[in-house]
């Protein structure tokens, strides 16, 4: 497995992989692998010949009095996981590379970017979508494998590649959960035994809200409040929002229609968490 930080070095690696003709498979990391990132890189490499892995805590992306500087960096765990997992190649840039001394260029994904954790974030998804069409451009992937986990993430980067004509093929792998159903995070780490407990108020309240809407409740906003009413049972967390979208365009809903997307953010002591349930209907 070959380990590079140079924006040069990365781009001759893909270029030779090119001319014996490989696909290139790129999985956009900040670290911290967990399995759920195995999980990408397994389904990276069903459809690809090179599976390449960045590691890059992204500054843009964190706002003020976010997590960056406590965010974990464990870079010699990674590296092994990344080697068991049948990497073939980990991009790991230094800050000055991408951003240079002046840097001021941004790509935005308009309405989408303003809403749920847009609106908690304000900034959060310029940072974002700036670092991968970064990565995407330095690397040129014919396939990107995202998580489904970060649902309004993968949304805005799927429309990023879609309006701005990125031959890239976009790949959404299911979350993986731990056992007890609470989603893989890497701030999960920072959970106290306690409060990793009590996380599992998430998936509890995503499940009561599909199973209200799978009972013939209509009423859009009465199940979101009993979303958050549940949230709200435990003293040590603080929700921001437990909503019913539009799974596509995230646009709230007055009805249930046949696909929706059920999605919470919630801080849990002082770690912040999001996870989502998309839910099917048979007969709305």
């Amino acid at each position: 497995m070959q380990v590079v930080g140079e924006i040069n070095a990365i781009r001759e690696i893909v270029s030779a992989k090119r001319q014996q003709g490989c696909r290139i498979g790129c999985v956009p990391t900040m670290g911290a692998l967990h399995p759920g990132h195995i999980s990408l890189v397994e389904e990276c490499s069903k459809h690809v010949d090179f599976v390449l892995v960045t590691i890059f805590v992204n500054p843009t992306q964190f706002g003020e009095g976010e997590d960056l500087g406590k965010y974990p960096r464990p870079l010699e765990d990674d590296l092994a996981a990344c080697q068991e997992a049948g990497v073939d190649c980990v991009y790991t840039p230094e800050i000055a590379a991408l951003y240079p001394e002046s840097y001021d260029t941004w790509v935005e994904v308009g309405d989408m970017s303003t809403i749920l954790e847009g609106d908690c974030r304000p900034g959060h998804f310029r940072g974002v979508t700036t670092i991968v069409a970064k990565l995407f451009n330095i690397i040129q992937p014919d396939v990107a494998c995202f998580g489904a986990k970060d649902y309004q993430q993968q949304s805005i980067l799927r429309k990023m590649v879609r309006d701005i004509n990125m031959p890239i093929e976009m790949i959404i792998c299911p979350t993986i959960r731990e056992s007890d159903g609470l989603a893989m995070s890497s701030r999960n780490r920072y959970l106290s035994t306690e409060h990793r407990q009590t996380a599992l108020c998430l998936s509890k309240a995503l499940e009561m809200g599909e199973q209200r809407l799978k009972s013939g409740e209509t009423d859009i906003s009465t199940i979101e409040q009993e979303m958050l009413k549940h949230l709200n049972s435990y003293s040590d967390v603080r929700p921001e929002y437990a909503v019913i979208r539009d799974p596509d365009s995230l646009n709230e809903l007055e009805n249930p229609q046949p696909e929706m997307v059920a999605l919470i953010a919630t801080y849990v002591g002082q770690t912040r968490l999001i996870d989502n349930r998309r839910i099917t209907l048979k007969n709305p």
